[in-house]
């Protein structure tokens, strides 16, 4: 997604200059998202792993370390866009971003409900996810591009400062629960259409993304100078007003039945709308992430680039890997499999779960490895292709 300005007479290869850190970063966390998915998919429905009455602890921070993607690669995306920028015209800007958000649109609710999360196309439960606010986000993003990047950075600051203030706003109106309130927007038997990731402050996070990716023009002792006492900001912020308990989060932490379980109750926060405390508690630890990494990414972490240059390949190709799996291990301990292909009701998406389904923790992970290995050499093959070649449908993967 990001790149340097180049010279006009370049082979493909050099074109494909990227940096390396962000990719890192972005790679961490589309790995980390397959596990959340797989206990999507693997896991019992009947536990919710952030009601701090029924969970375990490494149920909770198996959750809890997932809680880092959406918002990272929001945040990436809009660094992206601003890397970008240095080899577009604004309005060649613009025109990539709208066009990619109707394409990530049309990924939503065709590809990877259709023939990722459900396998079947009857659409009795629909739900607006992860690529619908992405999708908005860049729209938003393509008309802001023609603004200065500070005026856009502030857009999307705002927007994560303030946007709880309104949390005592409970309307069924339909262009309230697409902005901010997680809710039906069509509910009536026969077909179902819910609002997973309201529109705010997600287009924020990507706005102040873009302010983000200033900083990728400076050199990397001024750029790592500037991440450090960011990050260590953020994630003070973060401790501080979740010590204070009054702002920043609806759903306030409380003393629990042990020491262990008040620190998750002050580690819960909420993500559907995320919350400001939300974005600080995981924005301010990537900020310390892409600090570590920027001088030089450590031996063990290279394999993560693979991901994260091809992150909508892979998160593509994922989806309906971990429920062919599903389908696999369901054929061999029930003889059946029509549960996978059936619309789940909201409770227990994205599959039916048949009789007695559900796997422990040890088993999710043990399929997480499985899937991220699996995909390990597709992905770098994509790279590749990347890498090599310049048609402009790649650049939608």
């Amino acid at each position: 997604m990001p790149a340097i300005a180049e010279p006009v007479v370049e082979s493909v290869a050099a074109k494909r200059v990227r940096i390396e850190s962000i990719d890192v970063v972005r790679g961490v966390i589309m790995i980390l998202m397959a596990l959340d998915h797989v206990r999507d998919f693997f896991g019992s429905s009947s536990v919710s792993p952030t009601d701090l009455s029924q969970t375990t602890i490494p149920l909770f921070l198996t959750r809890w370390i997932t809680h880092f993607c959406a918002p990272v690669f929001f945040l990436l995306t809009g660094a992206g866009a601003y890397l970008s920028s240095r080899r577009k015209s604004k309005r060649e800007l613009s025109q990539f971003l709208f066009i990619r958000g109707l394409w990530l649109f049309f990924l939503e609710l065709v590809v990877t409900r259709g023939l990722g999360w459900q396998f079947n196309f009857d659409y009795h439960v629909t739900m607006l996810i992860v690529l619908w606010a992405l999708g908005w986000a860049m729209i938003v993003l393509s008309l802001l591009v023609y603004l200065p990047a500070s005026v856009a950075t502030m857009f999307g600051v705002v927007m994560i400062a303030s946007h709880n203030l309104f949390d005592s706003v409970q309307s069924s109106n339909l262009l309230w629960s697409i902005l901010h309130l997680p809710n039906f927007i069509v509910n009536h038997p026969g077909h179902i259409v819910f609002v997973a990731y309201p529109l705010i402050p997600w287009m924020g996070v990507t706005a102040a993304g873009y302010g983000l990716g200033q900083i990728y023009g400076w050199p990397s002792v001024r750029r790592r100078a500037f991440l450090l006492p960011f990050g260590l900001g953020l994630t003070a912020a973060f401790f501080l007003l979740r010590g204070i308990n009054v702002y920043g989060e609806p759903q306030r932490w409380a003393t629990q039945r042990s020491a262990a379980f008040t620190a998750l109750s002050f580690l819960n926060t909420t993500k559907y709308p995320p919350s400001l405390l939300f974005l600080l508690m995981t924005l301010g630890p990537a900020m310390l992430f892409l600090w570590a990494v920027d001088a030089r990414t450590p031996r063990w972490l290279r394999p993560t680039l693979i991901f994260g240059k091809v992150p909508m390949f892979y998160y593509l190709m994922h989806i309906p890997l971990v429920h062919l799996l599903a389908i696999a291990v369901c054929y061999v301990r029930y003889g059946q499999v029509h549960w996978m292909f059936e619309s789940p009701s909201l409770g227990q998406f994205p599959i039916t779960p048949p009789p007695g389904w559900g796997y422990s923790l040890p088993i999710v992970y043990l399929v997480w490895a499985v899937i991220v290995l699996t995909l390990y050499p597709l992905c770098r093959w994509f790279a590749g292709l990347k890498q090599r070649r310049s048609d402009a449908w790649l650049s939608y993967f």
